[in-house]
């Protein structure tokens, strides 16, 4: 039974499937291909955006420090939660990509900035002057690392805030898909129309092999982005097969289904976590469930061979009651989900 990550979990077949279909012939490479070409057709419908412009990479930081360093000049400040992936999980990739751009992390409860925050950062870092450094960017999570969901309206909320500074928005979209599953609404309603001006949107986590999405919603804001992406060692010779993963989860609305497989999971998972006596640390948003549960029940739950992270403290054993993170991929197993919940209903 494991609940450590959605990345734990396989590839759909569709996109195994796409690779095959890719696998075949001759094409030409870094992207001059016709995958490729029908790949990002297939996410400018996904969002609803003609004009965008669209490349992909294979990791999620990748994605994510390439456009900090598009975005942010080497002497920038990157405004971000504390509890951001760039800020805790991504090696300094962002500070080491853009050559020296500073993060600001800035508290927010469930991992989501709150728009008074993130303004009387901003209002301080114009002041910083040279010493300080120059405001560069902001960067938002959605869904956040505490599996929280921005709705549609918050983002455009911070926009306002970020756009008035005259900075742009950056949405890293690792769980982008579970977050408009969440919210029922359109890609669009949540990114571009909301304000946000570059989206990673995550396909690792979502179904695919190693696959991500970088967008850019105003084409001039990515100009020299294949430079860098060449540069930084992202441009895949075979291209076609990042781009045949990509094209695969945008076909038939594959990437919302799936997110909403692996969000009902956890939706079980939670709603046993309160049934057993344990609680929930954040509101259950996406796929991901933020709980402490008591610790025999813990022990069963190892006992039974249940994989999953202790949160945020990963070397937390011995607590009482034990605080916890269990996410659901779209293909966590029915069996696996039953069994986990039974253990923590008691």
């Amino acid at each position: 039974m494991n609940f450590a990550s959605d990345n734990a979990y396989a590839a759909h077949p569709a996109v195994m499937a796409a690779l095959n279909d890719a696998n075949s012939g001759a094409m030409m490479g870094y992207g001059a291909d016709p995958v490729t070409a029908r790949a990002q057709e297939a996410m400018r419908e996904v969002l609803e955006a003609p004009e965008a412009v669209v490349r992909f990479v294979s990791t999620g930081t990748a994605a994510n420090a390439l456009v900090c360093a598009q975005l942010s000049p080497p002497y920038g400040r990157i405004y971000c939660h504390d509890d951001a992936h760039i800020e805790t999980s991504e090696c300094a990739a962002p500070e080491f990509f853009s050559h020296g751009a500073k993060l600001v992390t800035l508290p927010g409860t469930g991992g989501k900035l709150a728009p008074e925050t993130l303004a009387r950062a901003l209002h301080v870092g114009a002041g910083a002057g040279l010493n300080g450094g120059l405001s560069a960017m902001v960067s938002i999570t959605n869904a956040t690392e505490w599996g929280t969901v921005y709705t549609a309206a918050e983002v455009a909320a911070l926009s306002a805030v970020t756009h008035e500074a005259g900075l742009p928005l950056h949405m890293d979209g690792a769980r982008f898909s579970n977050a408009v599953a969440t919210l029922g609404g359109s890609a669009a309603d949540l990114t571009w129309r909301a304000g946000v001006d570059a989206l990673c949107f995550g396909g690792t986590k979502n179904g695919a092999m190693a696959a991500e999405a970088v967008v850019f919603f105003d084409p001039a804001q990515a100009e020299g982005f294949d430079y860098r992406r060449k540069q930084a060692g992202h441009v895949f010779s075979k291209n076609r097969y990042l781009a045949a993963q990509m094209l695969a989860l945008a076909t038939d609305g594959l990437w919302l289904d799936l997110a909403g497989r692996a969000n009902a999971h956890a939706q079980v998972l939670a709603e046993a976590v309160k049934a057993g006596g344990g609680q929930l640390l954040q509101p259950v948003q996406s796929n991901a469930v933020f709980a402490t549960i008591p610790a025999e029940t813990h022990a069963r739950a190892r006992a039974a061979g249940a994989q999953y992270y202790l949160w945020p403290d990963k070397s937390a054993e011995g607590l009482d009651p034990v605080p916890l993170r269990l996410v659901c991929a779209w293909d966590t197993p029915e069996a696996d989900v039953a069994a986990l919940a039974a253990i923590l209903r008691g």
